[in-house]
């Protein structure tokens, strides 16, 4: 018997350098380290192409490694067309995002696959993650932990799916 295909879910922010670099870093680790690295994969992706090929924000970069995070491969990238058909989740860092990727998608399946990450932090007063870009090092920091804090909500509404089945789920339970 083949193993199911991953689920795959990608981060999606304005230039792929700073809040969906975080993202991608914090939920591949959190599956990695519950036993499903090979259930689950994540991605992350830009709404513009100012960085296409770029390093993450040396700020990102630091604050990822003072959490004992590596963010130090990821290179930026556009989020395309083809995004919507390679993943199974399409998960917008703040409402601009949602708003654009809801624009570019070309129907309902497509549109279906969108979500807010702060939508899984009970928590979050602000659906949106704040861009830490022309801030301080320590807004990174910030960013980072209420990624952190949303990651693994989102984490903990796909877990159950993808530890009873052996296929993964194709949709996003409801929260």
């Amino acid at each position: 018997m083949t193993s199911p295909e991953p689920f795959r879910v990608i981060f999606v922010c304005t230039g792929n350098i700073c809040r969906s670099p975080m993202a991608e870093v914090v939920f591949r680790d959190l599956a990695e380290r519950q036993g499903l690295g090979a259930r689950i994969t994540s991605s992350s992706a830009s709404t513009g192409e100012w960085h296409v090929g770029e390093r993450a924000d040396n700020r990102t970069i630091e604050a990822l490694e003072r959490r004992g995070y590596d963010g130090s491969r990821h290179r930026a990238k556009p989020f395309t067309a083809a995004s919507f058909a390679d993943n199974d989740l399409v998960v917008a860092l703040d409402r601009t995002h949602e708003r654009i990727l809801r624009e570019w998608a070309r129907d309902e399946d497509q549109e279906g696959k969108i979500t807010l990450l702060l939508s899984f932090d009970r928590e979050a007063e602000n659906l949106d993650v704040p861009d830490p870009y022309y801030a301080e090092a320590q807004m990174f920091d910030a960013v980072l932990a209420m990624i952190e804090t949303a990651t693994r909500g989102l984490f903990r509404q796909l877990e159950p799916a993808l530890r009873s089945r052996r296929t993964t789920p194709r949709t996003l339970p409801q929260n």
